[in-house]
């Protein structure tokens, strides 16, 4: 059977489709559009990240001169995490942004059923459920993913590339106290991240030697979207360049602590 003409990806899991004429392969190429959970009707609240308030969050970090990084996620030293704010939220959809107010990145969150919205729309229950979230570059790539399986206390992360292939696991230690995680890789840990107070806002990521590696600092996104919905901001601030896994799995930490702990909670608590 002949196959129709049409948008196809140029090979299992490209996001680059390339147009079929019916008989042919033809030079015409395009990205396709990156795929996302969330629903029309969810409502949005601002018109995005201002550089400028970008620049101010890393200040507000802490974040004093570093060197320049190159232009991915996973070699610049500063990551700015931002969710997108919504009144109604489906999926959860982040942007990151390199030091300069420079968009490098972006987390979807997929895999999503309309029983499952439907529970998270009217319950909170959803919160203990499977989320399964895409890291993707600034050209719409998947470069990781991440799965929180099912939980009902503490939180497990796999981090995967797109492939499948897992790069390690992200493993909350503790439910009471300054909440930990271990980086685990082949069932050896290689790091760590730590909580600095018992409200869980700002960590300190380790290696295996116990130095640290990077920081995670909550960043107050204002009083209305603080106490009226979920959205969070973190600056991710990295002290070396560091080799893959572990450069992977600091790039998850971010996420991972926003997934694991901070979607639970609504406000200040």
């Amino acid at each position: 059977m002949t196959q129709p003409p049409g948008w196809y990806p140029e090979q299992h899991g490209s996001t680059v489709l390339r147009w079929w004429d019916g008989t042919q392969w033809t030079q015409h190429t395009q990205q396709q559009a990156p795929r996302s959970d969330a629903s029309p009707w969810e409502v949005q609240v601002g018109r995005g990240p201002d550089p400028n308030k970008l620049r101010e969050q890393t200040r507000a970090a802490g974040v004093g001169q570093v060197g320049q990084g190159g232009g991915t996620l996973f070699t610049e030293p500063v990551l700015v995490v931002n969710q997108k704010v919504k009144l109604i939220e489906m999926a959860n959809e982040y942007a990151v942004f390199d030091q300069h107010g420079r968009q490098i990145g972006s987390v979807a969150q997929v895999g999503q059923n309309a029983f499952k919205k439907a529970v998270r729309f009217f319950t909170s229950y959803d919160q203990f459920l499977t989320h399964r979230l895409e890291v993707r570059d600034v050209n719409h790539r998947p470069v990781l993913l991440l799965t929180r399986p099912a939980k009902v206390l503490k939180s497990r992360i796999i981090v995967q590339r797109p492939d499948g292939a897992e790069v390690g696991q992200i493993l909350q230690n503790n439910v009471f106290g300054k909440i930990r995680f271990s980086f685990m890789i082949n069932e050896q840990q290689v790091g760590g991240i730590q909580a600095e107070n018992w409200r869980a806002w700002n960590f300190s990521v380790t290696d295996h030697t116990g130095a640290e590696i990077a920081r995670i600092t909550k960043t107050f996104e204002g009083f209305a979207k603080t106490m009226f919905t979920t959205a969070d901001n973190y600056v991710v601030q990295i002290h070396r360049p560091l080799q893959d896994p572990l450069a992977s799995m600091v790039v998850a930490s971010a996420l991972t602590v926003d997934t694991a702990l901070k979607q639970d909670d609504r406000g200040f608590g």
